[in-house]
């Protein structure tokens, strides 16, 4: 089990989860140069779209020196990390997968092109903290993966959006169910938020929850879940006494904060939409 603590730091929507593949270019129309990073343009601020995502994707499937130029060259245009992170790093992440599910990359490619861009926002940590309000609001997170979860980038970015708001965060990854539940209770905690990736532990988890929230040490916890599941089949994971999140991080920690100090749970009504346009808050109520 890996599990982290935080010290409090103030200042979405994520994927699921070398050499490069042959067909990239003629999948996605890279640009024309066969030099990634001296072949392009990087003298005016330019959005964050499609074409820079596909950049970055191509940097983090040849080395993490041409990621690293990628980003470098984003923020000396003006981005900020928040707006590099929710555009770029989850587009490109995104884009990977989808290169793995046309068999374009390999499993071990994507292994390390997902752990480049998962290295680079670990470099980029304390700027990224120092981006926002570095006072502590008091409140704490427990953000855990379901047992056994292999899909460490959206939760390491989440907890990087969560600590920046001033939480105090303990990341963790569960080995099996009873390291999940440990973990569960192992502290007093203002909120919970579970990243689902997969549907292999949906029904230990689900079945362990009503009795977690009855044995907690905070009676009034609100217990999220959220991950690539609540885009791939959010009704698998719509659990009597949760709320279920289909937002990207930025929005994630807005509608947790604003429920934490708030005496019942608050609804986005026009959420900001990103590349996932991941939209939904959904409470679920037991009947």
């Amino acid at each position: 089990m890996a599990q982290f603590k935080f010290k409090p730091s103030k200042t979405s929507g994520i994927p699921a989860w070398g050499t490069e593949a042959k067909d990239f270019k003629s999948i996605y129309s890279l640009c024309s140069s066969p030099r990634l990073v001296g072949g392009t343009t990087f003298s005016e601020l330019v959005a964050l779209d499609q074409s820079q995502v596909a950049l970055l994707t191509q940097a983090a499937i040849k080395s993490m020196e041409e990621t690293r130029k990628i980003l470098m060259k984003w923020r000396s245009q003006g981005h900020s990390l928040k707006d590099t992170y929710l555009f770029g790093i989850t587009g490109s992440a995104r884009l990977i997968g989808e290169l793995w599910s046309r068999d374009a990359l390999d499993f071990v490619n994507v292994t390390i092109a997902l752990s480049r861009l998962h290295r680079v926002m670990h470099e980029f940590s304390q700027e990224f903290l120092s981006e926002g309000n570095s006072e502590s609001n008091g409140l704490s997170l427990l953000l855990m993966t379901e047992p056994g979860s292999q899909h460490g980038l959206g939760v390491f970015m989440l907890s990087e959006f969560f600590r920046q708001a001033g939480w105090r965060v303990t990341l963790a990854s569960p080995q099996d169910i009873v390291d999940f539940k440990r973990i569960f209770l192992s502290d007093w905690f203002d909120a919970v938020v579970l990243s689902i990736s997969t549907d292999r532990q949906i029904d230990a988890v689900a079945q362990s929850l009503p009795e977690l929230s009855k044995t907690t040490a905070n009676p009034n916890l609100k217990i999220y879940v959220g991950g690539p599941m609540a885009q791939v089949s959010p009704e698998a994971i719509n659990w009597d006494g949760t709320l279920l999140l289909q937002t990207d991080a930025a929005q994630t920690v807005e509608i947790v904060t604003q429920n934490a100090l708030a005496p019942s749970p608050v609804e986005v009504a026009h959420p900001i939409e990103h590349f996932d346009s991941l939209d939904n808050l959904v409470y679920v109520s037991k009947d």
